[in-house]
């Protein structure tokens, strides 16, 4: 039997960029929207995880709140400050804008005949946005009626939903990983 001794990397080992070395590199054509997101905490959680998927862009709208905030802060733990982000007034204002400019729309929400994530499949060179919503009502409706797709995690256990930064991490990781690989 062999026993193998695994050993924590310590901050050096992990080789990290600096903030300005991040900003350098070349991002994901991914954009993350976030539809009245009322947690700081989720925010936060939803920056460090667009900064570790090399996310082009946050957009905040309506309700969501802007860095830097003491909150947003605890759980980015300065992603807020290497990930580049926009605040809109409103949502939709924010999807307009985003389509003008070529992006995929897909809101992550539970609709009738919604694609499962994992079967969801990407086109080569094209550029999505994913749109997260609030913590109780989810996406708006006027912004799901406008979404070229609404996807939906598949869920076994007795809640409807998850979280909305875990939410957003699944399918953050789902397009990292697929856009990864047409590369």
């Amino acid at each position: 039997m062999y026993i193998c001794i695994m050993e924590k990397k310590t901050i050096w080992d992990l080789h990290r960029d600096s903030v300005e070395e991040y900003k350098k590199k070349g991002k994901l054509p991914l954009i993350v929207v976030l539809d009245n997101v009322r947690s700081l905490n989720n925010i936060g959680s939803i920056f460090r995880t667009c900064d570790a998927f090399l996310v082009e862009r946050i957009m905040l709208c309506g309700i969501t709140a802007t860095p830097p905030s003491p909150e947003i802060h605890k759980t980015a733990l300065g992603a807020e400050n290497s990930v580049e982000w926009e605040y809109f007034p409103s949502t939709r204002e924010c999807i307009e804008k985003l389509r003008e400019q070529g992006y995929i729309l897909c809101c992550l929400e539970q609709v009738k005949d919604s694609v499962a994530l994992h079967e969801f499949r990407l086109g080569g060179d094209s550029k999505y946005a994913i749109i997260l919503g609030h913590e109780v009502n989810g996406v708006e409706q006027s912004v799901v009626d406008s979404a070229d797709y609404c996807i939906e995690i598949p869920q076994c256990g007795t809640k409807h939903s998850l979280n909305v930064s875990v939410s957003g991490g699944i399918a953050i990781w789902h397009f990292f990983n697929a856009m990864r690989s047409v590369k």
